[in-house]
């Protein structure tokens, strides 16, 4: 369903996959495109930006929503073609958002996250193909198409930072008493967790004075610096998380509720590079394995705490798994993508203590799939068996490795939205992008209206202004 939000002036294209669909959203104000995807959900962007600068960065917002048909990008390894044409429908809806007579000056930039960066580490051919692919499809619509890359994870994360604190008007904001855009003297800058289906990011601005400069990140934005952590785990997204969890337990499966049957093919391990590590259990052929589950909340944490190499770590505390480096978390916290679509599915998303978030997930994993499937008659049926597993993934990640505790749960904020906007890495992206676009000619710039943004925390409107195009496709399988 298209969702449209007042802004002024740009577009972005976005497609996101969660677990079973995917969506693409536009956004427009100053013309731009781009795409993205949440585990199983595709979402076309076209989020748009003002020529008009706040020393030197745009300001943006969102406009346009539509849904995209079919899986995320990567899956059509098999078929490239087919990637260029599950967009054509969401393409022609942001064209329809441009006015004829500007399409052709409107830049558009594709981008593809962990799915395609999966896909890479297994058949490159295939990845080039794909965006190629949708490069000649973009090429066949009335913009000027800037070609196309694959972002890295810890872009993907950072980028996601500059969005929630964008929206929540940590940077900047507007001041109907000065007329003008101003600094707040009090921000709260938030920190922004990012479960997708292939990857997950965490970035933060970490206290004192951080020891590995490598996992950090700079940005300029309205004329001040911003150096954060950020750091991004490739196959340790949800859908990732859920095959390895399938190929180490095998048979007997803790986390699926009780007399809830699975048939898998061993095959299928070998489609991703996070499952297809040697292992003699792993068959070539196509042979069938059933996964009955058990239903067991402590037997599930158990099996996935195994997925995590903790003893890498040593006695560091600044260190969440595999040996990566992480400085002491710091301030509150956005935890959104599938982070908030598991927890609002458990009702666990209104700031409820952790000793209630785990007595919730404990019960909810000891029902049945008869008394799940009666229960919530219309949700996904393949969906439903698995939320035990992820929220129990959830909290081991943030328990475990990032390191919460009781105390600092408190700060974390599960959430999709901002004020009216979506959170995600596209808006953070153009923002980043608008330090190397000028701003339009002073003569052809617009005003901001004061009363939008007095309406809103989140996207406001930024007024008449037209001019750039920039198009990103996300994928996060």
């Amino acid at each position: 369903m298209p969702i449209l939000r007042p802004c002024a002036g740009g577009c972005i294209l976005h497609c996101r996959a969660l677990p079973g669909v995917q969506s693409c959203t536009l956004q427009w104000c100053l013309w731009g495109i781009l795409g993205a995807e949440h585990p199983g959900r595709g979402r076309l962007l076209l989020p748009p930006w003002d020529s008009d600068k706040e020393n030197d960065t745009g300001v943006v917002s969102q406009t346009l929503s539509c849904d995209v048909q079919g899986p995320g990008i990567s899956s059509y390894a098999n078929n490239p073609p087919k990637a260029g044409d599950s967009l054509r429908e969401c393409l022609d809806k942001a064209l329809k958002v441009v006015p004829a007579e500007k399409q052709r000056d409107v830049p558009a930039y594709l981008g593809a996250t962990a799915g395609m960066r999966l896909l890479r580490l297994q058949n490159s051919s295939a990845t080039d193909q794909i965006l190629a692919e949708i490069a000649k499809t973009m090429q066949e619509y009335p913009v000027a198409f800037h070609g196309a890359r694959i972002i890295t994870g810890e872009e993907e994360g950072a980028y996601g930072w500059i969005t929630i604190n964008y929206l929540l008007e940590s940077f900047t904001k507007y001041s109907p008493k000065a007329h003008m855009w101003v600094r707040p003297e009090a921000a709260n800058i938030f920190g922004a967790l990012d479960l997708g289906g292939a990857s997950t990011q965490i970035s933060f601005i970490p206290k004192g004075s951080v020891i590995n400069w490598n996992e950090t990140s700079r940005f300029l934005l309205y004329g001040y610096n911003y150096n954060i952590y950020t750091h991004s785990y490739l196959c340790y997204g949800q859908n990732e998380m859920l095959k390895r969890l399938a190929k180490d337990t095998r048979v007997e499966h803790p986390c699926y509720p009780k007399d809830y049957n699975e048939t898998i093919s061993l095959s299928s391990f070998h489609t991703s590079p996070c499952t297809n590590a040697s292992d003699p259990r792993l068959s070539p052929s196509d042979r069938n394995v059933t996964l009955e589950g058990r239903g067991n909340a402590s037997g599930c944490l158990v099996a996935i705490r195994k997925l995590f190499n903790f003893s890498a770590c040593g006695h560091s505390q600044d260190c969440t798994f595999d040996g990566v480096y992480q400085p002491p978390i710091s301030g509150q916290f956005f935890a959104f993508s599938a982070f908030y679509y598991n927890f609002k599915f458990l009702n666990l998303t209104e700031g409820q203590p952790l000793a209630t978030v785990r007595e919730t997930i404990e019960r909810f994993c000891a029902r049945s799939w008869e008394d799940l499937s009666s229960s919530y008659p219309e949700e996904n049926p393949e969906r439903l068996p698995k939320y035990c597993a992820n929220a129990n993934y959830i909290l081991t990640l943030l328990l475990d490795a990032y390191k919460f505790n009781e105390s600092s749960w408190n700060n974390i904020f599960f959430q999709i939205k901002a004020g009216s906007a979506d959170v995600g890495w596209t808006l953070g992206y153009m923002l980043n992008l608008t330090n190397m676009i000028p701003a339009e000619a002073p003569g052809r710039l617009k005003g901001h209206a004061p009363s939008l943004w007095a309406a809103a925390v989140a996207f406001v409107a930024l007024t008449l202004a037209l001019g750039l195009i920039a198009l990103l496709l996300l994928l996060r399988v």
